[in-house]
């Protein structure tokens, strides 16, 4: 059975995933086989859409690994068309306030819940959905909307959010959130690490589970921020993405092997 995400979080021991922006199954075969436990297939900044993410996705179910996919909006008929391709979590970008982020849960709802269109033939059903009372109670159990907050807004807002019926869990962008601040992606400032300090706090006082990402290329300085931040409680990390990872392993290996 496929590694859940929805498990992992709950799971109080580190947990490590990474993000899929290369539009390759096997690039997912090798984040699997090599260790990591789940993967978020990135379509706001790689350049696919959802039939390229449930491809994705199938490696991932392939691999025993989680995995959820990151939207390019806040768009209930996008979480549909993930959800019934059988990806479970959605993380929805740029949420700002308590009111998109109810938004992004009901579109994980069926009606009279929610937004979520209802299809008796997606893969999230098995194609062919012969109980449809049943499939409906299992299904809402089982996918979860992920809050990506990364503006100066949504940090404003974060208790708001946070406090979200149903929400599965709290993502933040320090990259975004450095730009967002001002400070033109140091995601390493001060500032910056006080203000994401303070989410942490905030989805800690709700018991919402917190996605951290860590973006540095050098394994030393990843392993000090996990470390950092697992004493905040913190413990479901994505380490920098498949690019960085295989860019950094490609300059590794010229610089070993170059002249001197």
């Amino acid at each position: 059975m496929t590694r859940d995400l929805r498990a992992l979080l709950k799971s109080d021991e580190v947990t490590l995933g990474t993000w899929s922006q290369i539009a390759a199954p096997e690039l997912v075969d090798l984040i699997g086989l090599n260790g990591f436990q789940f993967t978020i297939i990135d379509c706001e900044h790689g350049v696919f859409g959802m039939e390229t993410a449930e491809n994705l996705a199938r490696a991932a179910d392939a691999n025993d690994i989680g995995c959820a996919v990151r939207l390019p909006k806040n768009d209930p008929v996008l979480i549909m068309k993930a959800l019934d391709a059988g990806i479970r979590h959605v993380v929805v970008p740029n949420l700002s306030s308590g009111e998109e982020a109810a938004r992004a849960v009901a579109a994980t709802r069926f009606a009279p819940r929610g937004l979520r269109g209802a299809c008796p033939c997606c893969r999230s059903g098995g194609h062919f959905i012969r109980n449809w009372q049943d499939y409906v109670t299992k299904e809402e159990a089982r996918v979860g909307i992920i809050a990506l907050v990364e503006t100066v807004e949504g940090r404003d807002n974060i208790r708001e959010i946070c406090a979200t019926e149903d929400l599965r869990a709290l993502m933040i962008g320090p990259f975004d959130l450095s730009v967002s601040m001002g400070l033109n992606g140091d995601w390493r400032h001060p500032d910056v690490r006080t203000a994401v300090a303070e989410m942490v706090a905030c989805a800690a006082d709700v018991g919402l589970p917190v996605i951290m990402p860590v973006f540095s290329p050098d394994p030393a300085e990843c392993a000090e921020l996990v470390a950092s931040w697992r004493q905040s409680g913190v413990s479901c990390f994505v380490v920098g993405s498949d690019k960085i990872l295989i860019a950094t392993a490609f300059g590794q290996w010229v610089s070993t092997l170059s002249p001197r």
